[in-house]
């Protein structure tokens, strides 16, 4: 075979294949609900797609982080992503600021998106209402950048929580914009993606709602904990008194219990404790220290690869800089063939 021929197979193959994209802003460690939400589903879709992951990190100025701060997190998730099963070699994992033509899309979008749209945007009107000291343009035109995000790379699917349907819907209007307005088909119209699967939604330790950052440090099991602290939380995790009458429904703080063990347990696990709750048997205390038991299990190689990939500072540069190549060159195409559309043209 001629020297090149079998990248340049690769690279025929990659074409042909659709494009994934999804980026997640750098808040912190990644937890439960972010890997069976979406990181285990990354996993299986590089395998089949042309997939770009991104750290979202002009994204994160929205709420002003400390620059130390930024770039430490930044590197977390990076590291986390790495960790959990994102391989460099089948997709492009980059961060979001490496990539300047993104910010360009970003300004270009704007100029056609409207402050009525962007202001009837629903996380728009609740951020505005958590934090009306900071009602910033960044929060306004986030759509706008999702978009970018999103278009620079001319992406087909893209996996999207519920509390971001409308932000992906709005980019599907602002691609038939600048579609109606200067070429015709030039950017594809993005699907919501979930790998074909139920979107699993993993809930807190508090007793309601879903695990996340923003819920308290308690709520969440993070990829990165070690065993005393996953022992700690969820011997913490609320319960009730427990049944009063064989098969009584669940009360929602218990039912996330069962929830957490169907995600990290064998299927006889569940049962023995599903049985003990219907015959008013159960002991709250047996059942948590089986489920964080099953927590370590699960998460302990992913934390084990942590604590390598951290301590390997030219590794993970390394992949930040192949990741950062791969993206400019896709977007700097992009870029370059908006630019001719709208006629922005050298003399």
């Amino acid at each position: 075979m001629p020297f090149g021929y079998s990248g340049f197979l690769k690279k025929k193959r990659n074409c042909m294949k659709e494009i994934v994209l999804s980026g997640i802003r750098p808040t912190g460690n990644l937890h439960l609900g972010n890997y069976f939400g979406a990181v285990r589903n990354f996993v299986k879709m590089q395998e089949e797609n042309q997939c770009f992951f991104f750290i979202a990190d002009y994204h994160s100025l929205t709420t002003h982080p400390t620059p130390s701060d930024l770039h430490g997190n930044v590197k977390q998730v990076l590291v986390e992503y790495l960790a959990a099963g994102l391989d460099p070699e089948k997709a492009t994992l980059y961060i979001q600021s490496d990539v300047p033509e993104i910010a360009e899309l970003y300004l270009i979008l704007n100029m056609n998106a409207y402050m009525g749209e962007l202001e009837r945007v629903t996380t728009f009107k609740e951020k505005a209402r958590k934090q009306p000291e900071n009602v910033n343009a960044g929060l306004l035109t986030y759509p706008s950048l999702m978009a970018a995000d999103i278009l620079i790379h001319k992406a087909h699917k893209v996996p999207v929580g519920k509390d971001q349907e409308q932000h992906l819907e709005m980019t599907r209007t602002f691609a038939r914009r600048f579609n109606r307005m200067y070429k015709e088909d030039f950017f594809p119209i993005p699907q919501a993606y979930n790998f074909g699967a139920e979107l699993v939604k993993i809930p807190g330790l508090d007793g309601s709602g879903k695990m996340g950052k923003s819920e308290g440090e308690g709520n969440a099991i993070f990829l990165a904990d070690d065993p005393k602290s996953i022992r700690k939380k969820v011997m913490r995790a609320v319960t009730d008194a427990g049944p009063e009458k064989p098969n009584q429904q669940k009360p929602e703080m218990i039912e996330n219990l069962f929830s957490l063990l169907k995600v990290v347990s064998s299927s006889e696990v569940l049962t023995h404790f599903d049985e003990q709750y219907n015959n008013c048997s159960i002991r709250y205390g047996d059942l948590k220290k089986q489920l964080a038991e099953d927590m370590i299990v699960f998460t302990e190689p992913i934390r084990q690869r942590i604590i390598e990939l951290s301590a390997d500072e030219s590794y993970i540069s390394k992949v930040a800089r192949i990741g950062a190549e791969k993206a400019h060159e896709s977007a700097k195409k992009t870029i370059k063939e908006v630019r001719e559309i709208i006629g922005f043209r050298s003399f």
